[in-house]
């Protein structure tokens, strides 16, 4: 529950210029799940329901949800009316300019009627594009690194965007190390070689590293087929 809380400190959304004809989407994740969390719910947009998977080591499928200002809301069976939607179910506000976005859900084990909650990250393509990274840091220590071509730096609970740390579709050499408070020194988190794909965006949390632990990572790849254009 507190790695969502940081998240809506780390990243406000703000709302953009939206075509209305366009179709507004979204992919979902589960950050760090429980062992008996749910695999799958029902997801509530104020007009329809649609079963969704909350995977937790890649991004699910892609979703289609209802344009303009709309609150999301995650259920364990389908309604058709706001009236129906039980107290207390997890939600999430969507802007009207936001044309894309991702869905993390966190465990929240006082949550009776689900036990989830919810933090929307805006991924329009304005502000996130094909070959960049979005990066989170939601532990207590400083984190840096080289990726690439690309520097990272990143203070406690803070978040960045990366460009892209190869130009083609190549292996790239990752160091990222951690310091912690009040201590100049780096420790190493990950020492390595990643791929880089042009075509893809990738979303990387930081999380745990309590107690001078070393700080995990995770990261979850959004490709996304060309969209074919009618004749």
């Amino acid at each position: 529950m507190r790695y969502l809380l940081l998240l809506l400190l780390l990243f406000p959304l703000v709302a953009t210029a939206q075509d209305k004809s366009a179709k507004r989407t979204c992919r979902v994740v589960f950050l760090n799940p429980p062992a008996n969390a749910p695999k799958k719910l029902y997801l509530f947009d104020g007009t329809t329901s649609q079963e969704v998977e909350l995977p937790k080591m890649n991004f699910s499928d892609v979703y289609v949800v209802a344009n303009g200002d709309v609150t999301l809301r995650l259920l364990t069976a389908p309604v058709t009316k706001v009236e129906q939607v039980p107290a207390g179910a997890p939600a999430g506000k969507v802007a009207a300019g936001i044309e894309d976005f991702y869905l993390i859900a966190s465990s929240d084990p006082k949550n009776q009627v689900v036990p989830v909650q919810l933090q929307v990250i805006d991924a329009s393509v304005q502000k996130f594009r094909k070959g960049q990274m979005m990066w989170y840091n939601l532990t207590t220590s400083a984190v840096g690194g080289q990726l690439g071509s690309q520097k990272l730096a990143l203070k406690a609970q803070s978040r960045a965007v990366t460009d892209a740390p190869a130009s083609g579709r190549e292996p790239y050499d990752v160091s990222i190390s951690y310091s912690l408070p009040n201590d100049k020194r780096l420790y190493p988190i990950c020492q390595t070689k990643w791929e880089h794909d042009p075509d893809t965006r990738t979303v990387v949390f930081l999380y745990g590293g309590a107690n001078g632990a070393t700080p995990e990572l995770i990261g979850f790849k959004d490709f996304r087929a060309p969209v074919e254009k009618s004749q």
